[in-house]
């Protein structure tokens, strides 16, 4: 048998496409759009997700079944002695919790990793596991490195539209319908558990520039060690808007010259609460 396999969800983004090539698993996360049940790279693709979401379908996020999380645990136990499970931030879904009290039944050959991550860093944390595999270290240690890592990450979003957040009660139809007169385009910050509003500024343009000067107070102050020794990768993000995104990739890369920028869809579990449109910067510590 082989020794570890990594399982993860499709909040981290990954395609089940993408997992094949890298040898790992991805649980897909389910939707319901107007009560019917999708699975996200499975019946629901991105282009699908937000075709819909302009239609203003009803669409609400949830988390796996018990027993589709034990149905894919079972199988890829056949093939390897332990696996580590890396599902989305267990600050911003109840999913996590849910595992940890599944693997319970495991008997030490499922290891869930609580390193409250999404999106583009926790793709980066898949991306740890399979090095640390590689350097020969056991389940149990990945856990444990990588949950020792959990708040040495940061992610900025800026979004096209107030409506979601008005539809998820995060501010008032009153604020939404000022800040869409004044267009104001507030920017979002994901670092450790939660989702909390950071600024806002007229305009996307600006939100960007505020974006790009947090990421680098950030490298001078939070990160100033590890941007030194080279562990720290940064990514950019985008929810369905490519064009878009392919030009703030470029703003990114001037703004922090000779450094790697990979780019990657939003999750449709981000995308879901705040709309089509949005862009996103974050870095990550990585393994090395």
């Amino acid at each position: 048998m082989k020794k570890i396999a990594v399982v993860t969800d499709s909040n981290s983004g990954i395609t089940q496409k993408e997992a094949e090539q890298m040898g790992i698993f991805v649980l897909p996360m389910p939707f319901f759009i107007n009560d019917e049940l999708y699975l996200e790279g499975i019946t629901l693709t991105q282009e699908e997700f937000y075709a819909r979401l302009k239609e203003d379908a009803n669409i609400n996020t949830s988390q796996p079944s018990p027993g589709s999380v034990t149905e894919l645990w079972d199988k890829v136990l056949e093939e390897y002695e332990t696996l580590v499970h890396i599902p989305m931030s267990s600050g911003l879904s109840a999913s996590c919790e849910s595992a940890q009290a599944l693997a319970r039944d495991y008997e030490g050959r499922v290891y869930v990793i609580d390193n409250q991550r999404i999106s583009i860093t926790q793709r980066q944390s898949v991306r740890d596991a399979l090095v640390l595999i590689e350097q020969g270290k056991s389940a149990a240690q990945i856990k444990e490195i990588l949950e020792k890592m959990k708040l040495e990450a940061s992610i900025y979003i800026t979004l096209e539209t107030l409506k979601y957040l008005k539809k998820g009660g995060r501010i008032t139809p009153a604020a939404a319908a000022l800040g869409t007169i004044l267009n104001l385009k507030p920017v979002l910050q994901i670092q450790g558990e939660k989702l909390d509003a950071f600024s806002k500024a007229r305009g996307k343009q600006k939100a960007k520039k505020i974006m790009l000067d947090a990421m680098h107070k950030d490298f001078e102050t939070r990160f100033a060690k590890e941007v030194a020794n080279g562990e720290i990768v940064l990514a950019a993000a985008y929810g369905g808007n490519e064009e878009e995104a392919q030009e703030w990739l470029e703003e990114i890369r001037a703004s922090f010259p000779g450094m790697e920028v990979n780019m990657d869809p939003l999750s449709l579990s981000v995308a879901c609460h705040i709309g089509y449109g949005p862009l996103a910067i974050g870095c990550s510590r990585k393994v090395v």
